[in-house]
């Protein structure tokens, strides 16, 4: 899939942007604080229906503004779509082909994107919940059907946790009753969800294990495991209901849900050791550069066409052999949008053919060859 052009209004620092984009590079060279991972911003906003950045929608509106919108037109192996999503105080309305959508869970998916900054190459040594929302994400964006689930997951999740508060003060057999009702919804949605998340790291497994072989010139087997939080994997929505009515004193004690995939994190292992705990900071970043040059294959297995690739910053944070390995794998194959400050080091076989626009205070400019050379 391709995003032919973009155009935002209100969002961020932009007032008003229209661009066309090259179908393989583009690359928005200016200096920090410009608008550079704004217009990234921007792309993934309308893919997913969120930002990467805040979780505060409001925080996406130009500060003068009641509202923003953001328009883009993509190509993909049906054709020509338009999309739109607008912000206000109201909420969100997103429209495909123009139609406005009853939930956002039936819009996301039109457009895949895969975003690479900075902080994913912390997701080895990160918190799990960091791990567990790039699970729900890339899962998200590839099935319509896990995004409901965890949906439903995450409604029963906090009904779940108000039960177990009004518990712990006011015990009765009614409201034992209902939790014990809760718990048999929550066992159906979070086996559902843990089964998808096993099969979503396997799938992933099989890319990225040769790519970081490639990377690593043979030297390192890659594997990632999932982790669940209760002792020993349970399977059956019978069996974690019984666990959790077994173990239900003690998260009435807590007055919180203790088990269950809200709770589960992966690991990643390097010829057997846990590189989080003992890898080097390049095994760590090789590993993730791995994680993410694999999602870009599964979601082409899944969706059949490649996802859209966001490089934030992320270019100065690899080392040459790395950047020239992340170039190579994507070049002819992703439309790829990068931000940087300068394009020194990049490949002139890429920059030949790529787009490169300057950014400076939210205004942009297609940089020409002449500025392309001064620049390189």
């Amino acid at each position: 899939m391709i995003i032919e052009s973009i155009k935002l209004q209100q969002f961020r620092n932009y007032e008003h942007l229209e661009v066309d984009f090259h179908p393989k590079m583009n690359i928005f060279i200016g200096q920090n604080a410009q608008g550079k991972t704004n217009l990234l911003e921007s792309i993934y906003h309308i893919a997913l229906a969120k930002s990467h950045r805040t979780s505060v929608d409001q925080e996406l509106i130009r500060w003068d503004a009641q509202q923003s919108k953001v328009e883009a037109k993509m190509t993909y192996q049906y054709g020509h779509i338009p999309l739109s999503l607008e912000l206000s105080a109201k909420g969100k309305k997103a429209k495909v082909n123009y139609l406005e959508q009853a939930k956002l869970s039936q819009y996301i998916g039109h457009l895949n994107v895969v975003l690479f900054a900075p902080e994913d190459l912390t997701i080895v040594k990160g918190s799990p919940a960091y791990r567990r929302r790039f699970i729900d994400i890339e899962c998200g964006q590839m099935s319509h059907i896990y995004l409901n689930t965890l949906s439903s997951f995450v409604r029963i999740h906090k009904q779940k946790n108000a039960l177990l508060k009004q518990l712990k003060y006011q015990s009765s057999e009614a409201l034992k009753i209902q939790l014990e009702v809760m718990n048999e919804q929550f066992s159906k949605l979070a086996i559902e969800l843990t089964e998808r998340r096993h099969l979503f790291i396997q799938k992933l497994l099989e890319y990225a294990k040769k790519i970081h072989c490639d990377i690593s010139n043979q030297s390192e087997q890659l594997s990632i495991k999932y982790v669940s939080n209760i002792d020993g994997y349970i399977e059956t929505e019978e069996a974690l209901n019984q666990f959790l009515n077994d173990h239900q004193h003690k998260e009435i004690e807590r007055q919180t849900s203790l088990y269950g995939p809200h709770r589960d994190d992966i690991t990643f292992h390097i010829n057997g050791y846990d590189v989080g705990k003992y890898g080097s900071q390049g095994q760590q970043r090789s590993t993730a550069l791995s994680t993410k040059l694999a999602e870009i294959e599964l979601i082409k297995e899944v969706v059949g066409e490649y996802p859209v690739l966001l490089l934030d910053d992320v270019l100065s944070e690899l080392d040459d052999h790395r950047q020239s390995h992340l170039l190579s794998s994507i070049q002819n194959k992703v439309q790829t949008f990068v931000t940087t400050t300068n394009i020194h080091g990049i490949n002139h076989s890429i920059l030949d053919d790529a787009n490169i626009y300057t950014i400076e205070a939210g205004q942009l400019a297609l940089t020409n060859e002449r500025e392309r050379e001064n620049n390189d």
